[in-house]
């Protein structure tokens, strides 16, 4: 690898920073969501999560221990601009002011995530959220307020984090927030979302901001079940679903032909003028990649229903059905520890997409554990980590893919969305009650890894 390649971790604002109404901060759909009786595990909110407001400092030096120079973490929108679309928090530009000046005083370089899931409540509440244009310019009004605050020393941008979850899981399957139910909404959430893109890309552009942006989508692979061009098609359709449905309008200007083709006027059409736009609008791409399924035109089994486990768009919409091979590990999530298929993945973007940089924006794994001491010693993720860096190193050098930066998830544990503190996905142990951090033994063999490519590492 490169020396000057990344090695990082990331996190988001809402599942660490806490802090959930200090200083001027609005409430935002997580807020309203994590509130409503029945909708997270143990009726566990984030009023306080890892209260990373109040101890970033001991995180930043966590980090440094671990040997990280980049950190991706995500601003709260409600923070900066309370209502998402009126006046501006000084105490909330405040926060991340002093954030990002400390992570560069310890030598770590800075990745900003824009939009994390957390829309400001009263964007949902005025406007239907991410159904408006409306939210859309808001967000670009957002975005170039950040640019204008950090961008003196910021010099990495993402626009959004997993659209995918935001249309689907948000406002088609409901269980993430805001909790919409719907068949059609997803398309056009998505559309919002990727004007927004847009917009804000055209702002950082034309106040000719120094560095670089991008957009962090998520994807499984998706491996033919077997060599039939039924399922190999399969397979390339879903990845289109999926990962073509918010990539190729920031790439090409316009939705994956299959999509169109699938879904008829149900997608919405971009103007010349939006499709221009949107064109090149992404100067790398983030992938945030957990998992691996087998991919057929057919079931499998006489009953077998089309899966929800990770389809892009509504899986009503794809003729895919998803499959595993039993001998695959799986993680507390019941994802499937496939590191072949991460390879993969970033070959066939590769293929799809040309040369384009791409950053891991996201990859790792949760591991259960009922108490510490099975917590700490997680070798069960160290060995993931060990596997996933292994499969991207063999693309980078072996395969020529143009991979810049790998992000594991997470730097600790943290309010992981409806499974609230179940589920941990941290290199470092967080006690939720006393705030005490303990790295891991993921944490200690990611830190090997990283100085063994650094002293390992070619020149640029």
């Amino acid at each position: 690898m490169k020396k000057n390649f990344i090695w990082g971790t990331a996190t988001s604002a809402h599942q660490i920073e806490g802090a959930w109404l200090e200083d001027g901060k609005g409430m935002n759909i997580w807020d309203a969501f994590s509130h409503t009786p029945g909708k997270i595990a143990n009726e566990d909110h984030s009023e306080v999560a890892c209260d990373h407001y109040h101890l970033y400092e001991t995180d930043i030096a966590h980090m440094k221990d671990l040997g990280v120079n980049g950190y991706r973490f995500s601003i709260a929108w409600s923070r900066v601009i309370p209502d998402g679309k009126g006046k501006v928090n000084p105490q909330g530009i405040d926060f991340y002011n002093r954030l990002i000046d400390s992570l560069l005083a310890a030598g770590i370089t800075p990745f900003i995530t824009l939009y994390h899931w957390d829309l400001p409540l009263t964007l949902q509440m005025e406007h239907d959220g991410w159904l408006s244009e409306v939210t859309a310019d808001a967000f670009a009004r957002y975005a170039q307020i950040c640019f204008e605050a950090f961008g003196d020393r910021v010099t990495n941008w993402i626009t959004f984090n997993e659209n995918w979850c935001t249309a689907v899981i948000g406002n088609g399957q409901g269980h993430f927030a805001p909790g919409r139910i719907s068949d059609d909404e997803p398309y056009i959430v998505a559309h919002n979302l990727l004007l927004a893109h847009g917009k804000a890309v055209q702002n950082f552009r034309q106040g000719d901001f120094p560095g670089q942006i991008g957009i962090a989508n998520n994807c499984d692979w998706r491996e033919p079940y077997t060599d039939s061009p039924e399922d190999k098609a399969a397979a390339q359709e879903a990845l289109e679903f999926f990962f073509g449905w918010f990539t190729d309008p920031v790439i090409f200007g316009d939705y994956p032909a299959i999509m169109r083709e699938r879904l008829g006027d149900r997608l919405p059409h971009f103007t010349p003028e939006q499709s221009e736009m949107l064109k090149g609008s992404s100067d790398f791409l983030g992938l945030n990649h957990y998992t691996t399924h087998y991919a057929s035109r057919e079931p499998i089994a006489p009953d077998q229903m089309k899966a929800d486990v990770g389809n892009g768009g509504d899986q009503d919409d794809q003729q895919v059905y998803l499959h595993h091979d039993p001998d695959w590990p799986r993680t507390s999530m019941g994802w499937f520890v496939v590191p072949w298929g991460f390879r993969k993945l970033l070959n066939w973007i590769k293929e799809h997409y040309g040369d384009i940089p791409i950053f891991v924006t996201e990859n790792g794994c949760s591991v259960a554990a009922d108490n510490k001491e099975d917590a700490v010693n997680d070798q069960f993720r160290a060995d993931f980590v060990e596997g996933y860096t292994q499969a991207l190193t063999q693309a980078v050098e072996e395969d020529g893919v143009n991979v810049k930066g790998y992000f594991c998830w997470t730097l600790m544990d943290n309010f992981e969305w409806t499974r609230g503190y179940n589920m941990r996905f941290g290199l470092i142990y967080c006690d939720f009650e006393t705030q005490e951090r303990t790295p891991k033994a993921s944490f200690h063999h990611y830190a090997e890894i990283i100085q063994r490519h650094r002293s390992g590492g070619t020149e640029d």
